[in-house]
This record gives structure tokens, C-alpha cells and sequence, in this order.
């Protein structure tokens, strides 16, 4: 299953560079900055749902905990690309990798950290794989 799951990532990871591309190119000049990446994340997020909707049954998490624990993976590496490719493939600082994150300028990228954490057991259960909170 862990194999499984680090390929719908990288799904995951195309469509968050593709999401990143229309931002940049449609989005931001359409709405400005700060609106678009308010825009964005929420299309990021929508994504990872949707990816996680037709994935989930191939990934096949047994239970609630393995669902957990496939989001917990999906976090740590989103976290990992996000402050190591960002700051040394693509050259961002820390202070604008750590920009992201400030709640109070308006940044929600940590909305889609909490989708993607969260969205193999939201999806398992949308699917009817998993039981009630028993499992």
C-alpha cells in the first residue's frame, strides 16, 4: 500500500505543478496575487479530493488507521519537496518558503496540507471502505 500511495502522490505533485502553471499564467493576472493564491489552494485542495476519490480503492487502506497513516505520508512528503526541492532545486529563500504559511497575510497554504493529511480517510469513507469510527 505505501508504494501505492507514494504514486498517487506523485499524481498529486503533477497536478499541484499544473495548478501552479494556470496560477501564474490565468489566475493571477486575471484576479491579482493574493486573491489567486486563495483561488489556487482551493483548486489544489479540490484536486487532491478528487485524486484521492479515484485512488483510494487502489491504494486500498485496510482501516482508519492506515487511511491516517497514508495522509501522515502524503504530509511529510509534501513538506519534504515543499522546504528542500523549493529551496534548493528552485532557489526560494526560507523567508518566502516560510511566507506560505503566515495566516495572517492571507497565505491558507496549510488548508491544503489538512486536505491532503486528511483526505485518504475522507475519500476511504466516501468509498464505503472503511466502518464507522470503530475501525
Amino acid at each position: 500500500m505505501i508504494f501505492r500511495a507514494v504514486v498517487v502522490w506523485i499524481v498529486v505533485l503533477v497536478c499541484a505543478f499544473l495548478n501552479g502553471g494556470l496560477r501564474v499564467a490565468f489566475i493571477i493576472p486575471s484576479v491579482g496575487e493574493s486573491a489567486g493564491h486563495v483561488i489556487s489552494c482551493f483548486t489544489l485542495s479540490l484536486l487532491i479530493l478528487l485524486a484521492t476519490f479515484l485512488f483510494i480503492r487502489w491504494m486500498h487502506p485496510e482501516n482508519s488507521a492506515e487511511a491516517i497513516r497514508v495522509g501522515v505520508l502524503w504530509l511529510i512528503l509534501t513538506l519534504m519537496f515543499e522546504f528542500l526541492a523549493c529551496h534548493y532545486l528552485f532557489g526560494n529563500s526560507w523567508e518566502k518558503i516560510l511566507s506560505e504559511y503566515n495566516l495572517l497575510r492571507g497565505r491558507i497554504w496549510v488548508l491544503v496540507l489538512i486536505v491532503t493529511t486528511f483526505s485518504p480517510l475522507i475519500m476511504a469513507r466516501v468509498r464505503g471502505m472503511l466502518g464507522t469510527a470503530t475501525n
